[in-house]
This record gives C-alpha cells, sequence and structure tokens, in this order.
C-alpha cells in the first residue's frame, strides 16, 4: 500500500506557509502499463508526489519548495499572472502536473523534463476517469518527447530507443495508428545494444500488430 505523510512548506514565489501531503512509502503491486504507468496496490501515489501552493498555485516537487529554489522576476509574474487566478480550491493531480509543467517551462526546464510532467498528468486522467484529458496530456507529452529527441543533447544516447518507442505508444493510445507504427520502426535503429535493448525491439513490435496495455 501507499503510505503518505503531513508536511509544511514555503512557497518560493508568495511564501505563503501551507500543508501538503508527500508519499513515504508504496508499492508496484498494481502492475505496469505498456506506457510504463506503474500502478501501486491501493492508494495511487502520483498525486502526492507534486505540490501545489494553496496561495498563488506555484507547483514542483518537494525539492521546489526551499529557500534555494532560483525564483526569477519573470517566473514570479507568470506564476501570479497565470496561476493564481485559476487555482481551485480543490485540485486532482492532474492539475498539479499541469500547473508543475508551466513553472518547468518559465524555468527554461528541457522538453524532456516537461513531457514527464505532462505524461504523469495523463496517468493522473486514468486515476481521475476523464478520458479526454487524458488523451490532451498524451498529445502534449509526444509533442515535447518528440522535440527532446530531435534536440538530441538532452537525452543520453542509451535511452533514446526507449524513449522513441514511448512516443510511439503515447500516439497509440491516443489512436493515432499511423504516428505509432512510424514511431515503433524507428526503435531497431536507436538502439545501442541488442542484447540487453531486446525487450524495446520486442515491446515496439508487439504494441505495433497486436497491442496490450500492460506489460508481463
Amino acid at each position: 500500500m501507499t503510505t503518505l505523510r503531513q508536511i509544511e512548506l514555503r512557497c518560493p514565489v508568495c511564501d505563503n506557509e501551507f500543508k501538503s501531503q508527500t508519499v513515504v512509502s508504496t508499492n508496484a503491486f498494481g502492475g505496469k502499463r505498456t506506457d510504463f504507468h506503474e500502478r501501486a496496490a491501493g492508494t495511487q501515489p502520483l498525486a502526492y508526489l507534486i505540490h501545489m501552493c494553496s496561495e498563488c498555485g506555484f507547483s514542483g516537487g518537494e525539492s521546489d519548495f526551499t529557500p534555494a529554489t532560483d525564483v526569477s522576476p519573470g517566473l514570479r509574474q507568470h506564476v501570479l499572472m497565470e496561476l493564481a487566478p485559476l487555482r481551485p480550491s480543490l485540485v486532482c493531480g492532474s492539475e498539479k502536473y499541469e500547473a508543475a509543467a508551466k513553472v518547468a517551462r518559465w524555468q527554461g526546464l528541457d522538453q524532456r523534463h516537461i513531457a514527464d510532467l505532462l505524461l504523469r498528468a495523463a496517468w493522473c486522467c486514468v486515476d481521475e476517469g476523464d478520458p479526454e484529458a487524458e488523451r490532451y496530456f498524451r498529445r502534449h507529452a509526444a509533442g515535447m518527447f518528440e522535440e527532446s529527441l530531435q534536440a538530441y543533447d538532452t537525452v543520453p544516447r542509451e535511452e533514446r530507443a526507449i524513449l522513441t518507442y514511448l512516443v510511439g505508444e503515447l500516439w497509440r493510445r491516443i489512436g493515432d495508428t499511423k504516428k505509432a507504427t512510424a514511431w515503433f520502426d524507428l526503435v531497431g535503429s536507436e538502439v545501442t545494444d541488442q542484447q540487453s535493448q531486446q525487450w524495446v525491439i520486442d515491446a515496439a513490435e508487439q504494441q505495433k500488430l497486436n497491442p496490450r496495455e500492460w506489460f508481463g
């Protein structure tokens, strides 16, 4: 099961002190989907790995709520102008990840980091029962992952095959089989170690021809 505990955080943007819940421990007994969405038995931990300021809406991981967090005037203005007015009183996991992705973009972080946040927003939408929002976040995550692969310097060479597979799987789950197939077909050319990465080639072939929802 997932164990949570309450923590106290101070927002680096507006200096607001607030309480949030964070994950102490979790498990992977719920299995892993073919888009790498790892499921826990019991409470799903994802929504508790990102925190949102209850005053201005600044969002990020626990380490983002420290005095060491660099808050530029531009970032502060974006948060106060764009997040604060939209902040609802009750926030679901996907909304926190969406806000964290915006903050990451305003901080100038790389596309892959932003894509990871958007993908987790999509995973939260699965738990929230919102398929339309799930497709929206998957589409934007796929686009950002594509940009990171095109940039070359943001993705280590040994990780390119896995990320290429993931882009294909995201497009498959969105419903665009043409784009999914094109990305699955690229996986083999990105493999750096045939022995250790054969599973990625096999997964791409599986999802292209006879897709499954779960690994294993």
